[in-house]
């Protein structure tokens, strides 16, 4: 799995690491202590002989929250960072404080990776959109896409609009608290997908009822914000439910899914999903899925989520 040689980015940041095996990157978000990425990052570099040190950067810390956003991407360009994940509520804004964004990225409008090349250019990628596919077509396969409902329109729910209307769904609602968010959103789909038919939810619960598939991208079930983003009781059999959320792995909305007989995909595949496309950003080597989801599979065991 190793043999495939990285080009563009990577391969500047590969042949970085020929005499200096060390690695700098970072993770800027909120809430983001819970966070399995600095292990599920640090282990797989291990398994490559480089020293990989995953720093977290909680804009929960700072006084001005998601305004030091700018800041905070010089002080990873000066320091010498290799790169930094982007995760929620910034992953929208950081877009402005690049250099370059991949054609990707652009077109889904987030960046979850930011990479630096050597001489500090910061360019944004997107392995959202690719690591939920992944994890979604390996543990809901043959999932019914004729409809389905977007909770969420922030930076994962775009990416993973995007993965949806290239994988051919037949009808997606969108649906978010700020619902001049969920309208943008759709607005861009529209632009981008224009064969596609999407539209902005009215009514979160009746479409529930209604549609054959549910992705949950809001903050809603994590630690530090419980609850579920829907009516339990909306919840039926002939649903396939998504969750984005790992922690905890078994959200209120994954085990109300569950009780309800629909088929569920937790959050933690995305996360690996993504991670796996972001390894191979920061350091140029090609990561192993297998052996880094069988990583996150025991940190989730061990950390009780």
């Amino acid at each position: 799995m190793n043999a495939r040689t990285p080009t563009g980015p990577a391969a500047l940041r590969a042949a970085s690491l020929v005499d200096a095996r060390h690695v700098l990157v970072g993770l800027i978000g909120v809430g983001i202590g819970p966070s399995l990425s600095p292990a599920l990052h640090e282990a797989e570099a291990a398994a490559h002989g480089l020293r990989l040190h995953y720093q977290r950067i909680d804009l929960d810390r700072g006084r001005r929250g998601a305004a030091q956003l700018p800041e905070l991407i010089d002080a990873a360009r000066t320091m010498g960072f290799a790169g930094l994940n982007i995760t929620y509520p910034v992953k929208q804004a950081v877009l402005a404080c690049l250099d370059d964004v991949c054609d990707e990225a652009r077109a889904i409008g987030a960046v979850n990776t930011v990479v630096f090349a050597p001489n500090g250019h910061a360019t944004g990628y997107n392995t959202d959109a690719s690591g939920w596919r992944w994890a979604f077509e390996r543990e809901l396969p043959g999932a019914d896409l004729s409809d389905v409902l977007l909770l969420g329109a922030g930076g994962a729910g775009a990416a993973i609009a995007d993965s949806l209307m290239r994988m051919g769904v037949a009808r997606l609602r969108v649906a978010d608290s700020d619902a001049a968010q969920a309208q943008a959103l759709v607005t861009h789909l529209l632009q981008t997908h224009p064969r596609g038919l999407v539209e902005v939810s009215r009514d979160v619960n009746a479409d529930v009822r209604r549609v054959t598939g549910l992705v949950h991208a809001t903050p809603t079930g994590m630690a530090k914000q419980p609850g579920l983003p829907v009516d339990a009781a909306a919840l039926h059999s002939g649903l396939w439910v998504s969750e984005v959320v790992y922690y905890p792995l078994r959200t209120a909305l994954v085990q109300a899914a569950g009780a309800a007989g629909c088929k569920v995909m937790r959050g933690g595949g995305m996360a690996v999903g993504q991670a796996v496309g972001a390894f191979e950003r920061f350091t140029g080597c090609i990561p192993d899925a297998a052996r880094m989801q069988a990583h996150f599979d025991s940190l989730v065991q061990a950390s009780g989520a």
